[in-house]
């Protein structure tokens, strides 16, 4: 939570959150059981977690999770009295989410620089987005969602870029998304980094300035990385953004693992480097951002001790 040095918070896809003392490494107990309200294995169960930036006043948390019938559940839960127990009957929905197959469900939610919950939302499943969700404006599916958690249903920032455009859904942030299960903020400048997963042959990760508004279309399933996928009923290559990186799967790569820009003290060397992995190669790679281009690439695997 916001401010607290002193628990972590351990997401458990099955259905449990835990909390760790970070001073004596021991495990606090059960923060939250959410396994009856839950379907998993594979790609489906609790798949995310964000405290509200107020935690610590309103005690509000917030969960991505794939409900029994499959379909993604975005929903509220506040604390007990005691600060390490969750008050599990608080529950508030914000939006559930129908689900096309049980894969690429996406599952990273946070909270941005501007207070506003971003949600990553995967294409339906399948392979190769059969009913072209991540093109489709009128669904939320291979979307980044922006919601106003503060404001009355259906939480809508009065300043999201498709507001009042009746032919895309207000909640969208950005479009053309395959599966971006994990996406994070540089804490020094606000940017946008999504890690977004490719079909076979590519991954990529895109990058927003803070400044940039949204807006965006990244171009599944008209595109993989840089390279045409189904470009039929697409618009010219000019109409799409394309990654600030992509690598291919030639070298053992199948799923990128987005991770974090480096802005910690211990290491000063590492400050400003993206870092990321991927799910089927054995290694830890960095780039860094310079006017849009992705520079400075290194492989900090055995520097990191993970050979």
């Amino acid at each position: 939570p916001p401010g607290d040095t002193d628990r972590l918070f351990l997401v458990e896809q099955t259905g449990d959150i835990k909390i760790m003392d970070l001073n004596s490494y021991s495990n606090v107990g059960t923060f939250i059981d959410l396994t009856s309200r839950i379907s998993t294995g594979g790609e489906r169960g609790l798949l995310g977690l964000a405290f509200h930036p107020d935690y610590a006043t309103n005690g509000y948390f917030y969960v991505n999770y794939t409900n029994t019938s499959g379909n993604t559940v975005i929903s509220r839960f506040s604390v007990s009295a005691d600060p390490d127990v969750a008050n599990s009957s608080s529950e508030v929905i914000l939006k559930t989410i129908g689900q096309d197959f049980s894969n690429h469900n996406g599952g990273c939610i946070k909270f941005g620089p501007d207070g506003m919950l971003y949600v990553g939302m995967g294409d339906g499943g399948s392979g190769g987005d059969p009913y072209d969700r991540a093109q489709d404006t009128q669904s939320l599916l291979g979307k980044m969602l922006r919601l106003d958690v503060d404001n009355a249903p259906n939480y809508i920032p009065a300043d999201n870029p498709f507001v009042s455009n009746g032919s895309t859904l207000d909640e969208i942030w950005a479009i053309g998304m395959r599966n971006p299960w994990k996406f994070s903020f540089d804490r020094q400048t606000g940017d946008l980094w999504i890690a977004d997963v490719g079909q076979n042959a590519w991954e990529e990760i895109n990058f927003e300035p803070a400044a940039s508004g949204g807006g965006y279309n990244y171009g599944w399933r008209c595109y993989e990385g840089n390279a045409n996928y189904d470009t039929s009923g697409c618009g010219n290559s000019s109409n799409y953004d394309f990654p600030i990186w992509a690598f291919s799967h030639s070298g053992g790569a199948c799923s990128v693992t987005g991770g974090f820009v480096y802005r910690g003290c211990e290491v000063p060397e590492y400050e400003g480097l993206y870092f990321y992995a991927d799910y089927c190669a054995d290694w830890i790679k960095v780039f860094r951002e310079s006017g849009g281009a992705a520079i400075d690439h290194d492989d900090l695997t055995a520097e990191l001790g993970w050979s």
